[in-house]
């Protein structure tokens, strides 16, 4: 009953990458789920299932259905942080999903997935428990990674079931389904371990999504930085999150930031590296919230008061300017450390 009821709710999205390998024009196809949140045709999935798609418009994204309708998708805008997007496709009629209330998840309790795993096996319904609340989780390689708060389960997840509902015995989704583990980082190989997004945590992300394109409210201080590498620490330099560039016209440059400066703390929460600086903000503050910076200048420790901005387009769009119009830095010989650009 509930795969029935829900069936026509879920969707398969395929993203279409061409590619010129050797003067060769070769496509490929990278493959997710979704479910639908209007009628008017809102459909939510992953950001990382559409991420090739952000910034390049040749890039196609399609969506289709159980019954063999396929739609040509826009992206509506994307989260990265919190690894949600929204996508719009031209239909009406169409049937959505109820969302539910994650917040009275409790462990044990059963919980159930539709998707298309490896994009080949499409509309595939999974079981299994809600095996735990409140994971902290870190995707992502190559230093560009993301620390998401997940509910984990047993649910058969797979490649190709991101960005799919997981629902409750009820019908309701209460969750994304995200990311498994098949691997620890010692090597040992694991089963039984998804994990997805609680549906509470992302509502107001979709919702604002949908209406602005963008997640508002978000604190932005329009500076680049860098950890102060293992090797200046072990020469005094303290560790934390030193400043590169500042966006002109920023909060931080109305705050007094000024490139050198490393920041170690936002009022009482100790900063150590860039990713504590980047996590800090993103749990503790809001755009219009203001801080207490400790900043360690020229070997003295400075306290500077920020009041934050918003990020939205104009505000890191003024930021990536500063970036590209400033020389980086070939380090200071007063505190001793050096750095690339991020």
């Amino acid at each position: 009953q509930l795969y029935a009821a829900n069936l026509a709710s879920c969707v398969g999205i395929t993203v279409n990458t061409t590619v010129n390998i050797f003067g060769q024009t070769t496509t490929s196809a990278a493959s997710g789920s979704g479910f639908v949140l209007s009628q008017d045709g809102y459909i939510a999935t992953n950001y990382h299932v559409i991420e090739s798609a952000v910034n390049d418009p040749s890039v196609t994204i399609q969506v289709s259905f159980a019954d063999g309708s396929k739609y040509d998708a826009k992206l509506v805008g994307g989260e990265k942080d919190n690894d949600v997007a929204v996508l719009k496709i031209e239909a009406s009629g169409l049937t959505r999903v109820t969302l539910g209330d994650s917040d009275k998840l409790v462990v044990g309790e059963n919980v159930y997935a539709i998707g298309n795993p490896l994009g080949e096996l499409t509309y595939s319904l999974t079981d299994g428990i809600v095996s735990a609340l409140d994971r902290l989780i870190t995707t992502g390689d190559n230093g560009d990674t993301t620390t998401l708060n997940v509910l984990q389960t047993n649910c058969a997840i797979n490649p190709g079931n991101s960005g799919g509902p997981l629902f409750d015995s009820y019908g309701n989704v209460i969750g994304i389904t995200t990311a498994k583990y098949t691997q620890s980082s010692s090597g040992v190989n694991a089963e039984g371990l998804g994990f997805a997004l609680p549906i509470n945590d992302v509502k107001e992300i979709l919702a604002d999504l949908i209406e602005h394109g963008y997640v508002t409210g978000k604190p932005y201080m329009g500076v680049q930085v860098d950890s102060v590498s293992s090797e200046a620490q072990r020469y005094g330099i303290s560790a934390g999150a030193v400043i590169v560039s500042v966006a002109k016209d920023s909060c931080a440059e109305k705050a007094g930031l000024q490139v050198n400066d490393i920041i170690t703390a936002i009022d009482d929460t100790a900063i150590d590296s860039s990713s504590a600086l980047t996590a800090a903000l993103s749990t503790g503050y809001k755009a219009g919230d203001t801080a207490t910076l400790t900043v360690i200048r020229n070997q003295q420790e400075v306290k500077l008061t920020i009041t934050f901005d918003e990020k939205n387009a104009q505000t890191e769009a003024n930021n990536q300017i500063q970036q590209n119009n400033q020389q980086p830095s070939q380090g200071n010989q007063d505190n001793g450390y050096y750095y690339q650009w991020p």
